[in-house]
């Protein structure tokens, strides 16, 4: 039985959730573990020679290579040879999407975008290629800044027009390299298989029709039993869970970069009404869908925080009070500070971000109750400060990978503590490691 993927943040920044792109650097020495990316990405890379896998496609990886992953798709490393140091980008596909369609498509010809990208997911820019998409990332680098560093940036005169248009150049280079490409013919054809169909990509790209297993059924060619089993062993999710996942992720970018009313989200996204975007955002996010608009969209710039005892005393607070109904506007308010500066200060300091931070916390905390207790997931999931079961299991598994249930019937406590592979499961996730506790799933 495969092992849950791990499912990636749908938001571009940990420091600001409105940005449209971030920008970092990042160097890997071994083999990494499957990503399910519910952002856009481009990598560039400068160094180092191995191999990725994008829905289940490997291709080869050398100074040169332009790596592009769209929202829903599967990567992993699985082979390093030489050291990796790569540029990524990740940024909101759909809203670039549109611009494309929007405001460049002048002649209103057909435009299948994702199509282009997935003809070749890994380009290999010559010297010349390589040179002027080197140049977009360092501009679009001087616009954001570098993510791992923490550095607040001092937004410039009409920076998001700017960012815009350059991720619109990325897109353009990035189709018409890989026009002329060779590595296609390197590509050896494999076997039609679930990963490959791209069933996760194509849900997300059709979110605003009535989906059901048995419309997938008829368009996959696979049993309606097959598809379900798939996206329960990859995600963790249901298969109404993972379309209501999808969806919130997507009513994000409407919330942030839109003046749409729930009720037209309900039509662009497939909802049933405008109180179904409220129910399933709310269960989903843990805060109103009107709610998050005001927060995020009106909140101030980053600035420097000066006052390193109220950094602690952040952290302190939101520990000693997770299991009340703590939210980042809350707590911000209760500091005087914006929620940029307090995700700003949690990432400095925790390495997380306000949400993240705490679903830790209450995970963690969950884990002993799980172990300990005999009270139903549900009461250990309010008691830790959640109000809904489903909120629980699904930050449950983003931080165990596995369900609260897998968890209490697989790990032991014992008087001393947790058992040595009970500690394994719950510190080498925080490593990016592999559970080392062989687990059965049914």
């Amino acid at each position: 039985m495969p092992e849950i993927v791990e499912m990636q943040t749908p938001y571009c920044s940990n420091l600001d959730k409105r940005k449209l792109c971030s920008f970092d650097l990042e160097v890997i020495e071994g083999p990494t573990k499957p990503l399910l990316h519910e952002a856009s990405r481009f990598l560039l890379i400068n160094k180092g020679k191995g191999k990725i896998r994008i829905q289940n496609t490997e291709y080869d990886l050398e100074p040169g290579s332009f790596v592009a992953i769209l929202p829903w798709e599967i990567s992993e490393v699985p082979e390093v040879s030489e050291t990796l140091q790569y540029y990524i980008l990740v940024y909101r596909f759909d809203m670039i999407n549109e611009i494309i369609k929007s405001f460049y498509n002048s002649d209103n010809q057909p435009m299948d975008v994702i199509h282009m990208i997935c003809e070749n997911q890994v380009v290999h820019c010559d010297k010349e290629q390589m040179a002027e998409v080197q140049n977009i990332f360092s501009i679009i680098r001087n616009e954001v800044g570098v993510e791992s560093t923490i550095e607040p940036i001092h937004p410039k005169a009409l920076s998001n027009i700017y960012i815009n248009n350059q991720l619109v150049n990325l897109i353009v280079l990035f189709i018409r390299i890989g026009e002329k490409d060779q590595l296609f013919s390197q590509r050896e054809a494999q076997n039609l298989n679930i990963d490959r169909c791209g069933i996760f990509r194509y849900i997300y790209t059709h979110l605003n029709k009535k989906l059901n297993l048995k419309t997938l059924s008829k368009t996959f060619y696979l049993s309606e039993s097959s598809i379900s089993l798939y996206v329960k062993q990859v995600t963790g999710l249901s298969f109404s869970n993972l379309i209501d996942e999808m969806r919130v992720a997507k009513t994000i970018n409407y919330l942030l970069y839109t003046d749409f009313t729930l009720e037209e989200l309900a039509g662009i996204l497939g909802y049933v009404d405008a109180s179904h975007v409220s129910k399933v955002f709310a269960a989903r996010i843990g805060m109103k869908a009107n709610e998050y608009r005001k927060t995020y969209q009106k909140v101030s710039d980053i600035c420097k925080v000066r006052e390193s005892q109220k950094a602690y005393a952040i952290v302190a607070y939101i520990y000693r009070n997770s299991r009340d109904e703590l939210t980042a506007k809350s707590v911000a308010k209760n500091f005087h500070i914006s929620v940029i500066d307090l995700h700003q200060i949690l990432m400095y300091e925790v390495e997380k971000n306000f949400e993240d931070f705490l679903n830790y916390i209450r995970v963690n905390q969950s884990c002993k109750l799980l172990l300990q207790s005999n009270k139903s997931i549900i009461d250990v999931a309010i008691e830790v400060g959640y109000n809904t079961e489903k909120t629980f299991t699904r930050n449950f598994l983003k931080f165990k990978m596995m369900t609260p249930g897998i968890f209490r019937n697989n790990v032991t406590y014992q008087q001393t503590g947790l058992s040595v592979d009970a500690e394994k499961i719950l510190t080498e996730r925080g490593r990016g490691q592999k559970p080392g506790l062989t687990i059965e799933r049914g």
